[in-house]
């Protein structure tokens, strides 16, 4: 079957699900501290806090292995929850214990497993896109779904890959860290000089985006971002209507807002909907109550908490009327079903230490919906 995805909520037919494999650490250097920098930076974000008094980048931090292998179960009722929904579901392969580094022209980064596998990938309508990473320790992350993408492209699917960025230390913009809600509680980066410097790059992630049909949402907060949706623009002319997002949040968009069906948003809080197209501020729009501190599990100091509160939000839509959500935030299960939805709940207990929820490690590649036109 080729791949299909125009939208967020249309019947889900076949999903790519991460692996969690092997997960050993997370290594803090500049790409990393950029792209969390709304979870790891700032004080009224982050429990436990952060507190590495200098010496901060660069540095290995490690999962404790109890929480990677409750991962891994959850991960697997995750599967089972979506194959009991009738949808095929797809893993990437596992990463090996052997496979510890990665090594390019300009640095060297441990290597994580192929997770959050929305991030590096997007299905556009009829086409995989591997996006250009962002995060170095993800940099051949697609690679562990190689053979995924092979079986669409022999089936008729189209296939495509944005430029691979060098991510030497001046490929990054930092001025959504600098400036953002006062600026980071601690610094983010000190570049460094290097031959293989060409200026800032292109690096985006598939889950800046949100499908709507003949429209594209990316958020875009640094000029990076700026430039991958430029390439889009000009890789899709034609096919797709691209809007921009102005700083909606550091990176991704799926844990400040997600279309459930046409004409419903799920949104962080009303404020949202300022930045959003003025054809979708006319979307009803449901905010659900703050999460309690009880839906968490409690950690020590040493693990890095990668994520907001919020991120029960990252919801994954099985059909219009059907929702698959973490069984831990009742809060936001009570208001789905009183919108009417079947909620699905699922198991999902350390979603903060790995910087995911259900959205973030699924990839749809087959929908039943088209290139409608929903913003008209």
């Amino acid at each position: 079957m080729r791949v299909n995805s125009f939208d967020e909520w249309s019947q889900l037919r076949e999903v790519v699900l991460g692996s969690a494999l092997n997960y050993t650490s997370h290594e803090r250097e500049i790409s990393f501290d950029l792209f969390f920098h709304d979870n790891i930076q700032r004080s009224e974000w982050v429990y436990p806090r952060l507190a590495n008094p200098g010496g901060r980048l660069n540095a290995r931090t490690s999962i404790n292995q109890k929480y990677v292998d409750e991962l891994n179960e959850d991960l697997q009722g995750m599967e089972d929850a979506l194959v009991g929904l009738g949808v095929k579901v797809l893993r990437p392969m596992d990463l090996s214990a052997e496979t510890a580094d990665v090594q390019t022209l300009d640095w060297s980064a441990s290597v994580v497993p192929p997770l959050n596998v929305r991030d590096n990938t997007i299905v556009l309508g009829n086409e995989i896109l591997e996006t250009a990473p962002m995060v170095r320790s993800r940099y051949f992350e697609t690679r562990f779904m190689q053979k995924i993408f092979m079986d669409y492209f022999r089936d008729g699917s189209g296939w495509a890959t944005m430029p691979r960025p060098i991510m030497t230390d001046k490929s990054f913009d930092p001025s959504y860290a600098e400036s953002s809600l006062g600026g980071p509680t601690e610094p983010v980066l000190n570049p460094t000089d290097s031959p293989y410097d060409v200026g800032y790059e292109i690096m985006i992630d598939g889950a800046q985006c949100l499908k709507l049909g003949a429209d594209v949402l990316v958020n875009v907060s640094t000029a990076n971002h700026q430039l991958g949706l430029d390439w889009l623009q000009r890789h899709y002319e034609g096919r797709f209507r691209f809007h921009r997002v102005d700083g909606l949040s550091d990176s991704h968009i799926d844990s400040m807002v997600l279309a459930l069906k046409p004409g419903l948003l799920l949104v962080r809080n009303s404020g949202v909907l300022d930045y959003l197209p003025d054809k979708l501020k006319k979307w009803d729009y449901i905010v659900p109550p703050a999460p309690s501190t009880n839906n968490f599990p409690t950690y020590d100091r040493e693990d890095l908490i990668l994520t907001s509160p919020y991120i029960d939000l990252n919801v994954l839509s099985v059909n219009e009327d059907t929702v698959m959500v973490n069984e831990a935030c009742p809060e936001l299960v009570s208001e789905l079903e009183r919108q009417k939805f079947t909620v699905v709940p699922v198991k999902h207990r350390h979603r903060r230490l790995f910087g995911g929820g259900f959205h973030c490690f699924t990839l749809d590649t087959v929908r039943d919906g088209g290139l409608e036109n929903y913003l008209d």
